[in-house]
C-alpha cells in the first residue's frame, strides 16, 4: 500500500473531513503514516476563519517544499476552506502545489490524486455541489472508529455573520435523511462506537433544507437516542437562534444526551451583536440558557467569544466579561478579531488598536481560567463516571477521556483491565486547567455517581 500523511487545521468539521479522506483513500490503496518523509501522498486540510490558522497552514507547506524538490513524485494536495476561498491564489503563492480542493470535493479525493499521476498537471477543484440533497455514501470500516465518532448531519450555514467566512467556503445549507444518518450511526456502532458527536456549522438547522420529509433537530436527537448501543450523544455547534424549547426538553428527558452545550455568545453588547449580524440580543441569550439551567442544573456551558471586533468599545468589552460571569463558561474559545477576506466586516474600519485587543483577550482569557478554576473545585472529593478515549501523556497517569460535562480526565490505575472505550468511575484528586485527575473510584464508592436521565428507547 502507498502512504498518505494527513494534517488538519481548523474545526471538527474538518477532523471528520480528513477522517472520511483517509477511508476513501484506503479504499484506494493508501494508508496513514505519522511521517511526512515516508508519504507518498501528503494532504492538509485547511482553515480560513482565523488569519493564524492560515499563517500555520503557509508554515507548514514552506516545510514540504523540501521534500517535493527532493522527490518529484510526492503529491502535495490542499484541501478544505482555504482552498476554497483562495484557489489559484495558493498555486500562484505556492507552484510547488499538486492540487487545491474545497470541503464539497472531500468524497472526489481518490479522484483528484489520480488525476495528478495520470496528467502530471496541477489544478483547482473547488465550487458546491448543486444537488439538493446531502449524502455520504457508506465505506467498510477498516479499522475502529475509537470511542467518539464524528457523524455529519448538516453542511454549509445560512446565517451569514459579518465576521464568518464558513457561508462562502462550505455553502448554504443542506441536511442528510435521517434514515441515513441512523444507518451510520448504528454502522459506527457496530465498529466499536461508543459516544456519537453530530456536526454542523449550525446544527439547530438541521431539517430546514433537502430533506424529503423534514424533521427537526430535537427530533432527530430522539431517533439517535432508540439506536442501541449508543451511550453517550453529543452535538456541536448550535446557533442561539434556532436553540429550541423542544431541544432544552431533549437534554432533560434524553438519558444519553450529556449534559454539554457549545452555544457561542460571541460578544456580550447588543450594538455588536448587530454589528456581527447574530441576530439576537443578549438578553434572549441569557433567558435562552438560563431556562436551559433551571431544566438540567448540571449542565455544563462553552462559548465562542471575539474581542477587537471592530467599533468594540470598553464598555461593550465590560459586557462580554459580565455575560461571561453570569452564565459562568466551563471553556471558552476567544479570539481577537481579524479581518478575514470576503465577509462583510472585512469592508469595515478595523479600528481597535492591536494593543487593545491583546489586553482585551488575555483579560479574558484570565477570567475564563478563574471560572474553569471555581468550577473545578467542586469535582475535587467526588466521583465522576469518564468514557476512556485512550492512553494518559499526563505523567503518573495511565487513561484519558472525558466526563459528561465534557471535562477532560486522566486516570491512575487499570492498566491491567481498562481499555479504550470502556466507561469507568473515577475519584477527583485535584484539577489542573479543564482536566479532572485522580484514581479509580473502588467499586463500593461508584454508587455515588448520580443517577442518568431516563428516557424510554423503542
Amino acid at each position: 500500500m502507498k502512504q498518505v500523511y494527513l494534517d488538519t487545521f481548523g474545526c471538527q468539521m474538518n477532523v471528520a473531513d480528513t477522517d472520511r479522506m483517509e477511508l476513501i483513500l484506503f479504499h484506494s490503496g493508501y494508508r496513514r503514516t505519522q511521517e511526512k518523509e515516508d508519504a507518498d501522498l501528503i494532504l492538509v486540510n485547511t482553515c480560513s476563519i482565523r488569519e493564524k490558522a492560515e499563517q500555520k497552514t503557509f508554515s507548514l507547506f514552506g516545510g514540504l517544499k523540501p521534500l517535493k524538490m527532493a522527490n518529484p513524485d510526492l503529491i502535495l494536495g490542499l484541501t478544505g476552506c482555504l482552498g476554497q476561498q483562495d484557489g489559484e491564489k495558493l498555486l500562484q503563492r505556492m507552484p510547488y502545489l499538486d492540487f487545491v480542493m474545497g470541503p464539497d470535493q472531500v468524497d472526489g479525493i481518490a479522484e483528484a490524486v489520480d488525476r495528478v499521476r495520470d496528467t502530471g498537471k496541477s489544478f483547482v477543484w473547488t465550487g458546491f455541489d448543486k444537488e439538493k440533497a446531502y449524502t455520504i455514501p457508506e465505506l467498510a470500516l477498516p479499522k475502529s472508529p475509537g470511542p467518539s465518532a464524528f457523524v455529519n448531519i448538516i453542511k454549509g450555514c445560512d446565517k451569514f455573520c459579518t465576521f464568518c467566512v464558513v457561508p462562502f467556503t462550505r455553502g448554504r445549507e443542506k441536511s442528510r435523511e435521517p434514515e441515513e444518518l441512523y444507518g451510520e450511526i448504528r454502522h459506527l456502532v457496530d465498529h466499536g462506537a461508543k459516544e456519537i458527536i453530530l456536526l454542523g456549522q449550525n446544527v439547530n438547522s438541521y431539517g430546514k433544507r433537502g430533506l424529503k420529509n423534514p424533521i427537526p433537530f430535537h427530533e432527530l436527537l430522539y431517533g439517535v437516542a432508540k439506536i442501541p448501543g449508543v451511550e453517550r450523544l453529543r452535538f456541536t455547534t448550535s446557533h442561539p437562534n434556532d436553540f429550541t424549547r423542544e431541544t432544552i426538553r431533549a437534554y432533560r428527558d434524553i438519558d444519553i444526551l450529556v449534559n454539554h452545550l457549545h452555544l457561542p455568545v460571541q460578544s456580550g453588547n447588543n450594538e455588536m451583536l448587530q454589528a456581527m449580524r447574530r441576530d439576537h440580543t443578549i438578553e434572549e441569550y441569557r433567558d435562552l440558557l438560563f431556562e436551559l439551567k433551571s431544566e438540567v442544573p448540571d449542565i455544563s456551558l462553552s462559548t465562542d467569544i471575539i474581542v477587537g471586533f471592530p467599533g468594540e468599545s470598553d464598555a461593550a468589552f465590560d459586557d462580554t466579561l459580565k455575560i461571561m460571569q453570569e452564565v459562568g463558561y466551563s471553556s471558552s474559545f476567544m479570539f481577537a478579531y481579524s479581518p478575514r477576506p470576503g465577509t462583510p466586516a472585512n469592508e469595515l474600519p478595523d479600528s481597535v488598536p492591536l494593543e487593545t485587543k491583546k489586553h482585551r483577550l488575555q483579560e479574558t482569557i484570565a477570567l475564563q481560567s478563574r471560572l474553569t478554576a471555581e468550577q473545578g473545585k467542586a469535582f475535587i472529593r467526588k466521583n465522576v463516571e469518564v468514557l476512556i478515549e485512550g492512553r494518559s501523556s499526563k505523567p503518573g497517569y495511565a487513561f484519558k477521556g472525558r466526563n459528561p460535562q465534557y471535562w477532560g480526565a486522566n486516570i491512575q490505575g487499570g492498566e491491567e483491565t481498562i481499555k479504550a472505550g470502556d466507561t469507568v468511575t473515577m475519584q477527583v484528586e485535584n484539577v489542573s486547567g479543564h482536566s479532572l485527575n485522580g484514581p479509580l473510584a473502588r467499586e463500593a464508592d461508584s454508587k455515588d455517581i448520580p443517577p442518568r436521565k431516563t428516557v424510554a428507547r423503542q
